[in-house]
């Protein structure tokens, strides 16, 4: 019987995780950035070509600007990423003209080649106003 009461912990393991990987709501500060706008349905993908700026936020939220009137929130892959700052850039690698969801971007130091590892994305959120 001991053995069953040892094992049980590693039966709970699965559940935990997933657990985590829920994702945590956008901070106050990426709220407020997005006030006046309406949420869409999320989107696996965007356009590369499409988008104008992209700005971090903070951990919880990278705004992609398609234009004026359309934004698109991505919260990082299990809702939050602690490498991403405000004053840091993003480096995107990919072999086609999109940039979706579960793609890994690597976080930089603006005018260095620091780097400090990479963020998976999760998926793209339009907010139009």
């Amino acid at each position: 019987m001991p053995r069953a009461r040892s094992l049980l912990p590693l039966f709970a393991l699965p559940l935990l995780l997933a657990a985590s990987d829920a994702p945590q709501p956008l901070s106050a500060k990426a709220q407020k950035e997005l006030a006046g706008r309406t949420a869409g349905a999320p989107v696996s993908c965007v356009q590369l070509r499409r988008i104008q700026s992209i700005r971090i936020v903070d951990e919880t939220a990278i705004i992609y600007k398609e234009s004026s009137r359309r934004w698109y929130v991505n919260q990082p892959d299990g809702g939050r990423c602690a490498l991403l700052r405000p004053n840091r850039v993003l480096i995107t690698h990919t072999n086609t003209s999109q940039l979706c969801g579960n793609d890994l971007v690597t976080i930089a130091e603006p005018s260095s080649p620091i780097t400090y590892g990479a963020c998976g994305l999760g998926e793209f959120v339009p907010y139009t106003k």
